[in-house]
């Protein structure tokens, strides 16, 4: 199998304008996402809809591509990004991972573990979880929860607590179940990130605003894989001092 591996950088942000060129101890943050990155995948791309971020990347010899400003989803934009390396390198892939490019801290080792899933060649779509730890992430519609089976095939994905447990009072879920919690990683066979590019928006992912459920009601599979590393993201300037005070930069 070839991995490509792709990491959506917009400038525009509600929150956090100019996000992926923050600093962080000398380097930007897209940077640093991208030198996490390529310790596990040997081809990465950064695909952008801005000049400035554009050229921040070829400051430090990063490969980058100029993509749409107008996409409704980051698959959308990633499946973009795909088609112009296409044309651009004799290089044959595989598989593509989408890195978000707001997490800094990203390990290989998660990178890697999403890799693995695709030893079974029927894999056609997969991502990370982690178990929850913390009672109130249970309910948090922040944080993104999952069912999973045996085979750790993803069943449903939710903002609300799943599974719910009947008769048990909240305050002792955590006791009574494993919930896991969804880590923000994707990976895709070239084909089918093709062919989910073209679905039509359904009723789950309308309600639950989670993109992936398009894909479970159109009958794909997600293989999830679980790790143990938990996803810092920043998505605003306090999110970057918070992450300052606590010591990890």
């Amino acid at each position: 199998m070839k991995f490509l591996g792709i990491i959506p950088a917009r400038y525009a942000s509600t929150r956090f304008p100019g996000k992926p060129l923050a600093v962080i101890n000398g380097k930007s943050m897209i940077q640093r996402v991208y030198e996490q990155t390529s310790l596990a995948i040997k081809e990465v791309w950064v695909a952008t809809d801005d000049e400035r971020i554009k050229k921040t990347v070829e400051s430090f010899d990063g490969n980058v591509i100029m993509t749409s400003a107008n996409h409704q989803s980051g698959t959308d934009r990633i499946a973009e990004a795909v088609s112009k390396i296409l044309e651009t390198t004799s290089n044959k892939h595989d598989v593509v991972i989408n890195i978000q490019g707001d997490e800094p801290f990203i390990q290989p080792e998660q990178i890697k573990a999403v890799m693995k899933c695709f030893n079974n060649s029927s894999t056609q779509i997969a991502t990370l979880v982690k178990a929850i730890t913390e009672q109130n992430e249970i309910f948090d519609p922040n944080k993104v929860k999952v069912v999973i089976s045996n085979e750790k095939k993803a069943l449903y994905f939710s903002r609300s607590a799943i599974p719910y447990l009947r008769g048990i009072e909240k305050n002792k879920w955590l006791e009574k179940s494993i919930f896991y919690k969804h880590i923000g990683m994707y990976a895709y066979k070239l084909e089918t990130l093709m062919e989910i590019t073209n679905l039509n928006q359904s009723p789950l992912e309308l309600s639950e605003s989670l993109e992936q459920l398009r894909w479970l009601e159109n009958g794909y599979w997600i293989q999830t894989e679980i790790t143990s590393h938990e996803s810092i993201g920043i998505d605003t300037p306090e999110d970057l001092e918070r992450i300052k005070k606590m010591g990890l930069l």
